[in-house]
This record gives structure tokens, C-alpha cells and sequence, in this order.
């Protein structure tokens, strides 16, 4: 498992806090709304933010 930068688990976790509706378990649903709701340009960046945003929430939906 690779260990992420500090600012994709701080954006993906902000994200999450602020909008949690907005994001599920589909990775190609998350990369669309971390795209909506940021001014990221980089494509490689939003899909970092995604995958994490997809992982911690799958590991949410698992620990209830």
C-alpha cells in the first residue's frame, strides 16, 4: 500500500467532512465530484483525492 501525500488525505478528508452526500463507494462517481467541487487542475492529483475518498469511505461503510 502506497502512503499518500499529506495534502490528498487533508483535501480528501475536508471534502468528505463538508460533503459527505456527495461522495460513495464508486470511484468514477467520486473522481465527478471531486472535480465539481474543486478548482484542481491536475488530473492525477483528483484521481489520488478520489481513490482515497473511495477507500475511506469503503472502510467506513465496513466498520458499521
Amino acid at each position: 500500500m502506497a502512503i499518500k501525500p499529506a495534502y490528498v488525505k487533508k483535501t480528501g478528508t475536508l471534502l468528505m467532512e463538508r460533503y459527505p452526500e456527495a461522495f460513495g463507494g464508486d470511484f468514477e462517481h467520486n473522481k465527478r465530484s471531486v472535480r465539481e467541487l474543486t478548482n484542481i487542475e491536475s488530473k492525477g492529483v483528483r484521481n489520488r483525492i478520489a481513490g482515497y475518498v473511495t477507500r475511506k469511505h469503503d472502510q467506513q461503510q465496513a466498520a458499521q
